[in-house]
């Protein structure tokens, strides 16, 4: 017997037992329960961090399998991926959501648009991944909903092959619902202040917690001058906090990502604590960049001094009171860094690079996996690259390397139309096509991700409504760019009415009242023209 009619089975035997409950159809109560597989965020939790171990499981068994997703800034964008997904794919597996701490500042804050500097209210990422997951699973439902119709349909019409089809999607179907990696930018405050968070963001749903290696309060975009990094004793803090978090929730299989941004990052706010020469303290100061002086003469009001490689170090301070690293030095900090957090409880690393060149890196990689062998990235397509300038320079330079005649070409215009159609426009686009397979098999990234892609998308969209619009176009914009669309290409929220649970409220109105439900489907539904 299926799942569904078992349940339907364990209702009508409650029933019996319940003599007041007469009203109540087992079927429509086995129903509502499967349109709510999950009855909490932390049931969402534990079920998506099970989904991701599995998933790095096999990504290290086969590069091929890694795993991909989009950041969304509302419930509504989260759940019309999922959907198409589900339609053009037909499975969400290993298809993920990305919270961004970005566009929570930029489009979720009370305070209006804010840069990306933890200044928004952190309570507002707990609401973002409460609400995406509320809006997928009402996907769920509506879906499901279509499918308990189509079996009613069937029942009536005698047609039993269907309706056992039917039944069989019913036990089988796939949740919306998939992983969040959630982004805690560098903890909103000491360890204590990362823990509370992490708990609300657990308890929200989310599996994985994605945590920098900034200064909290000093905070700047990944992709901005003007980063602040901590000692890495100040940064395990903040992993074992969201560790505790995960543990005391029970979502033992809770993902960890460790960001760095040590590669863009020229300043610390504060020299680390060194106990003997070459501790994890020391290490850090090593990267300092300053002056070794001779003796005390060659101090100065207001200098501080350290023991460094056996001498006195004396590191260059600027006026703001930060220290300074040493030029260069951001690869080896990076490596230093990820080596360290994996060593120390997190479970995939996130390195911020200024460009998406797969050889820098899988350099570091493979040095990171010198000492943790299995260490994988979570990566940022980021919309931040110039992904065509950048990849068409990377092929004019491999060109150009080869020996072949690039005359025809001005490296700085790369970007320009004129090149769409050229050889070499071509071959960036191919390698671009590729980027994540490749990066996955040569550079250990298990995760790709774009963090602000619906942000981009919704402006541009928007862009061309109105262009024509609020021009010579008229309506015509809007039925020929959006609804003929919509229509020729099974776009689901062509019927909007049906997107936002017209249809379940229906279902609901003939459970609850029986033949006096007032339904809003009837025959007067203007959804009704789009079949």
């Amino acid at each position: 017997m299926s799942a569904y009619l078992q349940d339907i089975e364990h209702f009508t035997q409650l029933l019996k037992s319940r003599h007041t409950w007469g009203a109540i159809n087992p079927e429509y109560a086995a129903r509502m329960k499967a349109q709510n597989q999950f009855k909490t965020g932390l049931d969402i939790a534990r079920y998506t961090a099970a989904i991701m171990r599995r998933d790095m499981e096999e990504y290290d068994a086969d590069s091929s399998a890694y795993t991909q997703s989009l950041g969304c800034w509302h419930g509504f964008i989260g759940q019309q991926k999922l959907i198409s997904i589900k339609k053009h794919h037909g499975t969400t597996a290993k298809r993920y959501l990305y919270l961004s701490g970005w566009m929570i500042a930029a489009l979720r804050s009370e305070f209006g648009p804010l840069p990306d500097q933890s200044m928004h209210e952190k309570t507002s990422v707990p609401a973002l991944i409460e609400e995406l997951y509320t809006f997928l699973r009402q996907a769920d439902a509506r879906e499901l909903g279509g499918l308990y119709r189509q079996l009613d349909d069937a029942r009536a019409s005698g047609d039993t092959a269907k309706a056992a089809s039917l039944e069989n999607q019913i036990d089988n179907f796939e949740t919306h619902v998939v992983p969040i990696i959630a982004d805690i930018d560098a903890g909103f405050g000491n360890e204590e202040a990362t823990y509370l968070l992490a708990k609300k963001m657990i308890e929200a749903g989310a599996c994985a917690i994605q945590i920098e290696n900034q200064v909290s309060d000093e905070k700047q975009c990944g992709h901005q001058d003007g980063k602040v990094t901590v000692p890495h004793a100040d940064f395990l803090a903040k992993i074992n906090a969201v560790r505790y978090a995960f543990l005391e929730l029970g979502v033992e299989d809770g993902v960890i990502v460790a960001r760095t941004d040590s590669l863009g990052a020229g300043l610390t706010k504060q020299i680390a604590v060194t106990n003997e020469p070459g501790d994890l303290g020391d290490k850090y100061n090593s990267f300092l960049d300053g002056d070794y002086i001779e003796s005390a003469a060659d101090i100065q009001n207001g200098d501080v001094v350290v023991k460094a490689n056996g001498k006195l170090l004396k590191p260059k301070r600027l006026q703001s009171g930060l220290f300074q690293f040493k030029k260069g030095s951001g690869e080896d900090r990076v490596v230093l860094d990820c080596i360290t957090s994996l060593q120390n409880g997190a479970d995939l690393l996130w390195i911020e690079t200024e460009k998406p060149h797969i050889g820098q890196i899988a350099g570091m990689v493979k040095r990171i996996r010198e000492a943790v062998p299995n260490a994988k990235l979570v990566y940022n397509n980021s919309p931040s690259f110039n992904w065509t300038l950048n990849f068409r320079q990377q092929v004019f330079d491999a060109w150009q390397a080869e020996g072949k005649d690039l005359s025809g070409f001005d490296r700085a215009s790369l970007m320009s139309a004129e090149y769409d159609s050229t050889e070499l426009a071509q071959e960036a686009d191919a390698k671009i096509r590729s980027f994540q397979a490749d990066a996955a098999r040569e550079a250990g990234i298990f995760h790709h991700l774009i963090t602000l892609p619906t942000y981009h998308t919704a402006a541009l969209s928007t862009d061309n409504l109105a262009k024509g619009y609020f021009g010579d176009e008229g309506m015509l914009a809007y039925v020929q760019g959006v609804q003929r669309k919509e229509i020729r290409e099974g776009i689901a929220c062509v019927k909007h009415q049906n997107m936002a649970g017209s249809d379940m409220g229906d279902d609901h109105k003939e459970y609850f009242s029986g033949d006096a439900a007032l339904k809003a489907s009837g025959k007067d539904n203007t959804m009704n023209q789009f079949g």
